[in-house]
């Protein structure tokens, strides 16, 4: 493997860059890396962002909203900081402008400083397509081999989940990725749903989440609701879950802790589908790790 010095926009490609052995290439990243939690001990912070903690639910939406609607970025790319760097290789992304710098103002801002860093945008919309960016980070930073096993050890874990709730019956399971507004549960969401044993109803399997209404996830009868709010942990989606439990009285309602183990595209998404396979076939799998998941309902 040839050195390199790297730079991670997304938390999710900090925690591949790790789980690849590679972080002593990782130079950079954002604010918002904190798995494992030295990420930001010992590396650049390049990308910094609004500070919504103390925020509800409706009012981040606003703030997100406003601030869209005004052609404005969520976060800021430190450009300065960046430059002295002198990447070669930046892992970004152009999914959603409301997760991470997208892909085009990190390329303008190397075009200004003069830099020729390689930008590696990561865009997975399904499971299977997660992990191939594992695959694609491996091929950049020149550890290929090493990516093909874990995606092997990832896969082993996801086929022994499909066999061990193979036959039993389905729940339908609505995932609310964002309770005020509500929003649906989009892209790999509902795969994990699906890996872990579940029908996944008001949802838009490898499309973006959307806002939606009440109306569309109570008509859907779910049986378990799993509310894992993007950027919060197990203590910020317990509380909204609790909050809009009283809308279903007939289904289970869980938390997850979304940032862990459902909304970034990484390794622990698998992580992610024992959690939920636990939910929804007690037994059938062994109980995830203390902390990622809470009945509230």
């Amino acid at each position: 493997m040839v050195a390199m010095r790297v730079v991670s926009l997304l938390p999710s490609a900090t925690e591949i860059v790790y789980a690849l052995g590679v972080d002593s290439e990782l130079v950079g990243v954002t604010f918002e890396c904190d798995e494992p939690a030295s990420a930001r001990l010992d590396k650049a912070v390049v990308v910094g962002g609004g500070d919504t903690r103390g925020m509800s639910p409706g009012e981040i939406d606003e703030y997100v909203r406003t601030r869209l609607a005004a052609g404005a970025d969520l976060y800021t790319l430190h450009a300065d900081a960046l430059a002295g760097l002198d990447p070669q290789l930046i892992l970004a992304q152009d999914l959603c402008r409301v997760c991470a710098l997208p892909s085009d103002r990190v390329t303008d801002a190397l075009s200004y400083l003069g830099c020729d860093a390689e930008v590696l945008s990561l865009d997975p919309h399904t499971l299977d397509e997660v992990l191939d960016t594992i695959r694609a980070v491996g091929s950049a930073t020149g550890v290929p081999d090493r990516a093909e096993a874990l995606v092997a050890s990832l896969a082993e874990r996801l086929a022994a989940v499909t066999e061990a709730v193979a036959g039993r019956t389905r729940p339908r399971v609505a995932v609310l990725e964002w309770t005020d507004p509500p929003f649906t549960a989009g892209h790999w969401i509902p795969d994990l749903v699906v890996r872990a044993g579940g029908e996944p109803v008001a949802a838009r399997p490898g499309d973006r989440s959307e806002r939606t209404t009440w109306r569309e996830f109570t008509s859907a009868a779910p049986d378990v609701v799993l509310v894992a709010p993007c950027g919060f942990r197990l203590d910020g989606a317990a509380e909204q879950a609790r909050a809009v439990a009283g809308r279903f009285p007939d289904a289970e309602v869980w938390a997850i802790d979304a940032d862990a183990i459902v909304v970034r595209p990484g390794p622990r998404l698998v992580d992610g589908v024992e959690a939920i396979a636990a939910i929804l076939h007690p037994g059938a799998v062994r109980d995830p790790p203390e902390g990622s998941i809470r009945r509230v309902a």
